[in-house]
């Protein structure tokens, strides 16, 4: 199959669409490694309402006028590891995911964060196809982790 991929900056009407791609990824990737419960607790109007919310630092991938994926980047939040730049989430529909999609809004973002000498970013552990994702993009487990959505969540880290 062959699509033409627009990778380009997100804008409040994107809001949609991203919260579609967000809500619609959590159920393919997270379904059977989060609990039940947290699963019920996510919503599509939820997630809406969070990229109308935070349309800045948004890159989106749209094939036939469809968001089908989106990277959002920014300073780190990060206290120990100074001038670094941080891959806040990268989402890319199941069906189509293989096409590069997700490198691609990876590459857009480190343009974004070029100033910075470090990039990093937190995934969780026991989902291992993301983070052979990740590794193939050169980030390695730096030994930092916490427990977010009962789960542990490591940080990925590479040089700019």
């Amino acid at each position: 199959m062959r699509f033409d991929i627009i990778i380009r900056k997100s804008n409040i009407n994107d809001a949609e669409g991203r919260g579609y791609v967000h809500h619609q990824s959590w159920i393919e990737t997270y379904t059977g490694l989060v609990s039940e419960e947290i699963m019920r607790q996510r919503s599509l109007k939820r997630s809406i309402q969070i990229a109308h919310e935070n349309p800045e630092n948004t890159y989106v991938a749209i094939i036939n006028n469809k968001i089908v994926g989106f990277a959002t980047y920014a300073k780190s939040r990060d206290q120990d590891l100074k001038d670094a730049g941080e891959i806040m989430a990268i989402y890319v529909l199941k069906d189509y995911q293989g096409f590069k999609i997700g490198k691609r809004l990876m590459q857009a973002c480190y343009k974004e964060l070029s100033e910075h000498s470090t990039l990093l970013l937190w995934v969780m552990e026991n989902n291992r196809n993301t983070v052979k994702f990740y590794e193939s993009e050169g980030f390695k487990h730096d030994g930092s982790s916490k427990i977010i959505y009962e789960q542990r969540v490591i940080r990925m880290v590479k040089t700019a």
